[in-house]
């Protein structure tokens, strides 16, 4: 079984031996800063051939949560997953024109990645199978909210798993803030599912910088999260595996490198999110007067959230909002 996701974790890792965040030198709230940023990677990443995810009804995602949730990063995520199809909204950049740099991602016929990502609905799990879990029960959850009806069989959907911060997932925080996968559903149904934890507890250093410090390095200041630490930490994590997913769901899509250990549309721009970024500094961000949160886009319900860079095969340079 193929392997993924997260070498931005894992790099990011690195990076904080380097350098660590400063606090960010936000622009002023509401005014645009620039949309392309020194490329990150050696060369382009490149199409392998494989299908999309791109019919034209859209990608529909599917949320499983598993364990416990707060209203509030319950209504955070939801409200992200919701922003893809929100009006765009005037004051700035948002969910959606950050997602428009997917579109560059063609299969061999020309036909782009679908522009349209909704959540379709959702389906909680209170710890059915304990709090200690393998990759394999990931996959078998999704099997049986299938099988059971409780989700259709969508094979341009995306699965998403959500593990509440008291849960472990084998590999997670470990090099990994989440990964994606397909299984086999029935005898000629191939699905795409991901994974992706709440590190508050756990890894906040690893998965939700840079809203939190790393363990090891150099004394700085973690930025403010619009939206509390563990909600904005999956987020940005959810984010990169939307991408990756929609670009390279069966590990035959868009990728650099081994196909086991890819970088991918935003894992090939890892620890970027704004102009000026490099190695421990997210970049140059939006900052909230009030709260004094950092952020880079504007959702759905006047909500404000960070998105990672993402690599654009036009201009060949990791670009974000």
């Amino acid at each position: 079984m193929a392997k993924l996701l997260f070498l931005r974790s894992l790099i990011l890792s690195l990076i904080f031996v380097v350098a660590l965040a400063p606090l960010s030198q936000g622009s002023s709230q509401g005014q645009k800063q620039p949309s392309s940023l020194t490329a990150a990677a050696s060369s382009t990443v490149q199409y392998h051939g494989g299908p999309l995810l791109n019919k034209p009804n859209g990608i529909n995602v599917y949320v499983i949560w598993y364990g416990g949730f707060s209203l509030q990063d319950k209504n955070s995520i939801t409200d992200f997953l919701a922003s893809f199809s929100a009006p765009a909204p005037r004051q700035g950049p948002s969910v959606s024109t950050w997602w428009k740099t997917i579109s560059s991602y063609k299969d061999k016929t020309g036909k782009p990645v679908s522009t349209t990502v909704r959540l379709v609905k959702q389906a909680g799990d209170a710890y059915s199978s304990g709090k200690t879990l393998k990759r394999a029960q990931i996959a078998q959850f999704v099997k049986t909210k299938i099988a059971s009806k409780i989700f259709p069989l969508d094979t341009n959907g995306i699965y998403l798993v959500l593990t509440s911060k008291d849960v472990t997932v084998e590999r997670f925080c470990m090099g990994s803030c989440g990964f994606h996968e397909s299984l086999m559903v029935g005898a000629t149904s191939r699905v795409v599912f991901a994974h992706v934890g709440d590190p508050t507890v756990q890894c906040p250093g690893l998965c939700a910088w840079p809203y939190a410090l790393p363990a090891y390095g150099p004394p700085g200041q973690a930025l403010v999260a619009p939206n509390g630490l563990g909600a904005d930490g999956m987020i940005i994590n959810i984010a990169t595996l939307l991408a990756g997913a929609a670009s390279n769901p069966f590990k035959t899509g868009y990728f650099q490198g081994d196909a086991l250990a890819p970088l991918e549309a935003v894992t090939a721009c890892p620890g970027i999110f704004g102009a000026g970024a490099y190695p421990g500094f997210p970049g140059n961000l939006l900052v909230d007067k009030l709260s004094k949160a950092s952020y880079n886009a504007y959702g759905a319900n006047g909500r404000k959230f960070l998105l990672p860079a993402m690599w654009d095969l036009i201009s060949l340079s990791c670009k974000a909002n």
